[in-house]
């Protein structure tokens, strides 16, 4: 981990698609990168995080057509859900942009008139499906068929879901349009297309630079053997996006414009705050760093297309791109048509957005692995560990500062060994922190407060105070104890923002830094101990699955 000089870091998240408020799958995306940053700028680093709205695409069109709203007006309603659903879930956005925007038009033009003098655009006829009763030509996920690699059922026109493999629209066997039902014919169409071959030999050398997960790397090496084929980046009319300079009414290929929207949603931020140099971020050889988080389901486009425009573009590339897997709910993927499908906010009808943080934290770690949300586990972790064990510590002493001592800590610790284990932990769990493993981070976390509450269990406070000899003594294991509980706030307030505001309030002090393990408070006054969290019952897990499952 860097610690010797002020780090300059710009975080993104995937963006997320302007067809429809967030879900709780979404959330990983979101919380995951939150959780980085926070702690990021704990530790006192320059670090910026942004995301948006990716707006483009037949599918947007469609959808706004169906809901009577023009594409701009659609894209817009839902960008303020998406950007309010981040908030409720306490997700710290510096800027939530749109890819929809005068910015990203002009830098998109930019990159494509820079990849045309490369010689990286080379135009051809192709055939596509086209469907007849609908008059549009067909987007790739706008086509079902059986898989041409695996022989798989039910599989999109990009890519396979069974075996991911990846083929053009036109190999699938028995394809049909989703938007009609019917089956597509095939029409001829001019189409410009990126060279994405030219960029092998650079693609694997910074492959091999530690950008990418190993799971990524050993991807990426089938996608190499396999032969990197031309990419294209056009559609035709009728379209919802940005049409492409002299290129006869075709428009450019969401997914061409979607990643170069980080730029120019950075690009905005800067331009409203008018104090942070945009290029400093976005220029070669930087000493700035580009941390991108992401799904896996589009780790194809992030680890090939993207550094490969970026490369063609004259451009830094990321330091490092962070890929998540999916979530399930109760062992079930998360699908609409299969009623596995929760949103965020029909989440929040029931519970607290931390006890969503935590769960998720739990599970997280640096590798590519699902995430089942079982809420069954949910409420007992959350019970058990959450409240149960570390918020607990904090009632169970405060108590007797609030009544015997006037709400003020003694002035000395009376176990300096136990604190200097606690402290000494920081090193551990802030390199966690960094190496995005926050799965340990719980599990270090609530060790330490397992032996927080033992040793409270065995001084026994309750007793001692019975006794008039015995308060002083109380007076200073209760100070350990809400000095423990405080450094486990600080340890867990990336991933707990909401709960460590309020400890920091209980606390009367000043907002927790990476800084602050190396402290103690004593002879401090603090506040009256207020509930911090409910327990959540089964009720509100039963409910949830009998209303939205």
């Amino acid at each position: 981990m860097k610690t010797s000089t002020k780090r300059k870091i710009l975080v993104t998240n995937a963006l997320t698609y302007a067809n429809g408020d967030l879900h709780l799958g979404h959330l990983i995306g979101y919380i995951q990168p939150d959780i980085w940053v926070r702690f990021q700028k704990m530790a006192g680093n320059e670090c910026y995080f942004i995301c948006g709205s990716d707006c483009h695409g037949t599918p947007i069109m469609l959808q706004a057509e169906k809901e009577g709203l023009s594409s701009e007006e659609m894209v817009a309603k839902i960008k303020l859900n998406q950007e309010y659903d981040c908030k409720k879930f306490l997700v710290n956005l510096d800027y939530f942009g749109s890819t929809h925007s005068p910015a990203n038009k002009t830098i998109c033009e930019e990159i494509y008139n820079k990849l045309t003098s490369n010689d990286d655009i080379v135009k051809k006829d192709i055939e596509q499906f086209y469907d007849q009763e609908k008059n549009i030509f067909l987007p790739d996920r706008y086509v079902k068929g059986t898989c041409p690699k695996c022989n798989a059922p039910n599989q999109y026109g990009d890519s396979c879901e069974v075996c991911s493999a990846t083929y053009d629209p036109t190999d699938l066997i028995n394809p049909i349009s989703v938007i009609s039902n019917t089956a597509p014919i095939k029409k001829t169409s001019g189409h410009y297309f990126f060279k994405l071959a030219n960029y092998t030999d650079k693609l694997k050398n910074w492959m091999c630079e530690k950008h990418l997960q190993p799971q990524v790397i050993n991807k990426m090496q089938e996608w190499f053997a396999d032969g990197l084929k031309n990419w294209d980046i056009s559609r035709d009319a009728p379209y919802f996006g940005f049409e492409i300079p002299n290129a006869d009414n075709k428009y450019f290929y969401v997914w061409f414009d979607a990643p170069i929207g980080y730029i120019a949603i950075f690009k905005d931020f800067c331009a409203q705050h008018n104090k942070y140099d945009f290029q400093e971020y976005w220029q070669e050889n930087t000493n700035t760093e580009l941390y991108q988080f992401l799904g896996k389901d589009i780790m194809y486009f992030h680890a090939l297309f993207w550094p490969a425009l970026l490369m063609g573009a004259g451009k830094r590339l990321p330091t490092k791109i962070s890929t998540h897997g999916f979530l399930t709910i109760n062992g079930e993927k998360m699908s609409k048509s299969r009623g596995t499908f929760i949103k965020a906010r029909d989440y929040l009808k029931y519970f607290d957005p931390e006890c969503l943080r935590y769960y998720l934290a739990s599970k997280l770690t640096a590798r590519i692995e699902d995430i089942d949300l079982n809420f069954t586990d949910f409420r007992l972790r959350i019970n058990s560990d959450l409240v149960g064990k570390i918020i607990n510590i904090a009632s169970r002493c405060a108590g007797f500062i609030n009544k015997n001592f006037q709400n003020k800590l003694s002035t000395a610790i009376i176990d300096e060994n136990l604190i200097n284990d606690f402290q000494k932990s920081s090193t551990e769990i802030f390199t966690y922190y960094e190496e995005r493993e926050f799965a340990k981070i719980i599990r270090k976390v609530t060790a330490l407060a397992d032996i927080t509450n033992q040793y409270i269990d065995k001084e026994k406070p309750w007793q001692l105070i019975k006794n008039d000899a015995d308060k002083e003594k109380v007076h200073a294991v209760c100070t350990l104890g809400l000095n423990l509980f405080r450094l486990l706030m600080i340890y867990l307030k990336p991933i707990l923002p909401g709960l460590a505001e309020k400890s920091e309030s209980f606390l009367n002090v000043a907002p927790f830094t990476c800084a602050d393990a190396n402290s103690v408070l004593l002879n401090h006054a603090i506040n009256n101990f207020q509930p911090m969290l409910q327990r959540i019952d089964e009720q509100q897990t039963n409910d949830i699955l009998n209303n939205h499952l």
